[in-house]
């Protein structure tokens, strides 16, 4: 099965090897039909600690790495 990649941008960078990223979607509602915007923060693994605020990354799926990080950050 493909893992998942996602595109977001990061929002915070304090925590050690550690970087939250939003993630935006945007759907139809299903009766309305106005557009909608849900957003939702991923903590993904960032070994080098390149990324800083307000940086758009890719994050892909991985095994767990801790508690809560089940996301990894793709070089880009």
């Amino acid at each position: 099965m493909p893992k998942r990649i996602l595109t977001g941008t990061v929002t915070s960078d304090a925590n050690e090897q550690t970087v939250t990223v939003s993630v935006e979607r945007r759907f139809k509602h299903p009766v309305m039909q106005k557009t909608i915007r849900k957003s939702k923060k991923y903590r993904a693994h960032d070994p080098e600690n390149t990324f800083k605020v307000g940086d758009t990354v890719r994050i892909q799926e991985c095994a767990p790495v801790s508690k809560s990080k089940r996301w990894e950050v793709l070089a880009s």
